[in-house]
């Protein structure tokens, strides 16, 4: 088949993105061409279809998001701004499918979170037109993120985060989210977690990221926790500053990601927090991508793997998360976590029997006294993160995966 994914940004490290990635490439592997639709990508120009307005940060969407979210009135200028955009996206909607003739439509996350008011619902009319088959791939939905109440929008999120079509099939990553999906819009769902392909481990580290610790100024005799998730409140991060002050030795806390889609007040706060425990934190978004490559002034872009194989434990203090994409990525290269248990961990993860240091709500002396002896009992540490893997291969790999889209596939439509 010819499928068309589609969603705000398919770039980067952020989940939805490295997920999309993970889906394509499968569904490639299974003989289907793979095309998108996006604000922002990074697939190659001949399989892409790239309209900046259907990016969540375009200044448009941004202002409009501004309108609908935060109080519980919109004006009749923001309602016809909606309209207009909505129209915009719907017409390259049809020319994406002009371009590609796709069989099969993916939304990853569009019908979900009400990042991009306009496209959601211009995704919702071109489906309802033309009975396109449509996979709705949902990461988050806006009742998990109080930042989208109250909402002068809600007629919006009924019609189209996510819609009831008959074409559309709904697809989430976690338990809690298919009953919620079936409480509040009565509709079914499969169940397809977050991956990574364990049936192919990690290479070992070669020369290229030879120089990583020394590029990051961490000394040979100095811990390196790694924090591998966007800078936004729901993460938790002060939790991972505050556990590595508690520590008796050095070391420093290195965070992979950028801030992303909510701002920046909370990457100042942290900034200031560490500053106050006396931490030191390396905001080192700009070094690592989901590929390696150099910058044209020639400095060099590390992939996440390569952060991952030097770092000494990653931590993962998550409030909410759809799934845990960067706790399965700590689980493939084999390297300890501290995680707060999330809901999601609690109900969907944690019983598949992964070990890990956990804590609820904050770190106790427990939890201090646990880090300190697992970094300094590196065979202990090496038989919980190889019985991880194990457990992560016997439940998260491309195998799950590859079941999840045959099953979908073979059964959702006749195409």
């Amino acid at each position: 088949m010819q499928i068309g994914f589609v969603s705000t940004r398919l770039a980067g490290t952020d989940g939805v993105s490295l997920e999309a990635r993970k889906w394509a490439d499968m569904l490639s592997s299974l003989d289907h061409q793979c095309f998108c639709f996006a604000g922002e990508v990074d697939w190659p120009p001949e399989r892409s279809y790239v309209v900046s307005e259907a990016h969540f940060n375009h200044p448009e969407v941004r202002a409009l998001s501004e309108s609908l979210f935060g109080h519980s009135v919109r004006s009749s200028e923001t309602s016809q701004a909606v309209q207009t955009l909505k129209g915009h996206l719907t017409s390259h909607l049809y020319r994406f499918v002009d371009a590609f003739a796709p069989d099969l439509l993916i939304v990853e996350n569009a019908l979900a979170i009400p990042m991009n008011v306009p496209l959601g619902l211009a995704l919702t009319e071109f489906i309802a037109e033309t009975e396109m088959p449509t996979i709705g791939h949902h990461h988050d939905f806006s009742w998990e993120r109080a930042r989208f109440w109250p909402n002068a929008a809600s007629d919006y999120l009924c019609s189209a985060f996510p819609p009831t079509l008959p074409s559309v099939r709904h697809v989430v990553i976690n338990s809690i989210a298919a009953e919620q999906l079936a409480f509040r819009i009565g509709v079914g769902s499969m169940l397809i977690p977050n991956v990574m392909d364990f049936e192919s481990p990690p290479a070992d580290s070669d020369d290229y990221a030879a120089d990583l610790r020394s590029t990051l100024g961490i000394a040979r005799d100095e811990w390196l926790i790694l924090q591998p998730t966007r800078i936004v409140p729901r993460k938790g991060i002060e939790r991972a500053i505050e556990l590595v002050a508690r520590l008796d030795s050095a070391a420093t806390l290195v965070i992979s990601h950028a801030s992303g889609d909510e701002g920046t007040a909370y990457e100042a706060y942290l900034q200031n927090y560490a500053k106050v425990m006396g931490v030191r934190v390396l905001f080192a978004a700009d070094m690592f991508d989901h590929r390696r490559r150099e910058t044209p002034d020639g400095r060099k872009v590390y992939d996440l793997g390569d952060v991952y194989q030097v770092a000494d434990l990653v931590t993962y203090p998550s409030n909410q998360e759809g799934f845990g994409n960067a706790f399965l990525e700590a689980v493939y290269h084999r390297r300890p976590v501290v995680v707060n248990r999330y809901e999601v961990f609690r109900t969907d993860i944690q019983p598949k029997g992964f070990e890990v240091i956990a804590f609820d709500g904050f770190a106790t002396e427990e939890t201090v006294r646990q880090v300190e002896a697992l970094l300094q009992d590196p065979a202990r540490g090496a038989e919980v993160v190889e019985h991880n893997y194990e457990v992560g291969q016997r439940y998260y790999s491309y195998r799950t995966l590859e079941r999840g889209l045959r099953g979908l596939l073979d059964t959702g439509w006749k195409l």
